[in-house]
């Protein structure tokens, strides 16, 4: 069969080249009234074609508007790595694997979500989905249709709705007095320590309470109280080390854990906080000071682990406050 092609002219080519355009032109918008129908939700940019044997792509001028480009202006030859070279370098890898596993048959269809540079560098959010419509007979692709979504506004909630939980996580978390970790955060955070515990290394606690809080409430108020408890906070901050972690356990009673610290490490680290304290309010009207019960862990339960400590705390309250006893 003669190929009707190879007899035309010159002339009659560029004229059926420009029909075919022409053709093209009112498809892609015909294509596009289309999805606006099917697809009316916000940040849809259309259909796109990869003619994957002249890697040419037919897109709405949408796509790059999106990217902060002018469609009447842009004249640059668009193929598939016009695109990829604007991938964010977190996404490229995770991209290119789905799109290759989806021309190689893997998968029935491609769909990503990425990030792509726009014009003036910032990054834009992308969903991308799209299947091979067509294949040679060795199972090649040869053509590629899907549809893209920018959805930068969605992420930006996404990303804000995080850091909202995250700062409400926080605040559930802390001690609306001191900003240490509360009750319950505390003894979280102990449980799991323990529970990642392989006894390699040894862990320890300082149970504390402030000697004489009550008689301090009674003659300046539980206001001045309360500020007392702050400052208390603040030092004990100030006086451990930034993996060690410190809550207000109850009342006027602190808890701090000390990873990878021994008996000896932990009845040190104890005594300079007790020092410390007693130091701050050495020339102040009031006595106060503070006691401390230590325990090692020694593969106990978490509820003996903290009575042990607890027990301790109480034997320094009994031989007269202000001191340090560690596993009696």
């Amino acid at each position: 069969m003669r190929d009707p092609l190879r007899q035309m002219t010159k002339k009659q080519l560029i004229e059926r080249i420009e029909e075919l355009e022409r053709l093209n032109e009112r498809f892609m918008r015909e294509k596009e009234e289309e999805t606006r129908l099917e697809f009316a939700w916000s940040g849809n940019l259309g259909h796109w074609y990869w003619d994957y044997v002249t890697n040419h792509v037919t897109f709405n001028p949408l796509k790059i508007q999106a990217l902060g480009f002018d469609p009447e202006t842009f004249d640059e030859d668009v193929g598939y790595q016009f695109f990829v070279k604007r991938l964010h370098p977190d996404d490229y890898d995770r991209v290119m694997s789905n799109m290759r596993d989806h021309l190689s048959g893997k998968t029935p269809v491609y769909e990503v979500e990425y990030r792509i540079k726009a014009k003036n560098g910032t990054y834009h959010w992308f969903y991308d989905r799209g299947k091979v419509t067509r294949r040679d007979d060795q199972g090649k692709p040869l053509f590629l249709s899907g549809i893209v979504f920018d959805i930068s506004k969605r992420k930006e909630l996404e990303h804000d709705l995080e850091r909202q939980n995250k700062i409400l996580s926080e605040q559930s978390s802390r001690d609306s007095l001191t900003s240490l970790y509360n009750h319950r955060a505390i003894h979280e955070n102990l449980r799991t320590m323990l529970q990642n515990s392989r006894n390699v290394d040894p862990l320890s606690i300082i149970m504390l309470d402030l000697d004489n809080l009550k008689e301090i409430n009674d003659t300046k108020g539980h206001v001045f109280g309360d500020c007392v408890l702050i400052e208390t906070a603040k030092i004990i901050l100030a006086n451990t080390r930034r993996d060690d972690i410190s809550g207000r356990y109850g009342g006027e009673e602190f808890l701090v854990i000390l990873p990878k610290t021994s008996l000896d490490e932990a009845i040190k680290r104890a005594e300079h906080i007790r020092h410390a304290i007693e130091m701050h309010y050495e020339h102040a009207n009031f006595d106060l000071t503070i006691s401390c019960g230590i325990k090692v862990y020694e593969g106990e339960t978490i509820s003996e682990f903290i009575h042990a400590a607890d027990v301790n705390l109480y034997q320094a309250k009994r031989e007269g406050k202000n001191r340090v006893i560690a596993n009696v």
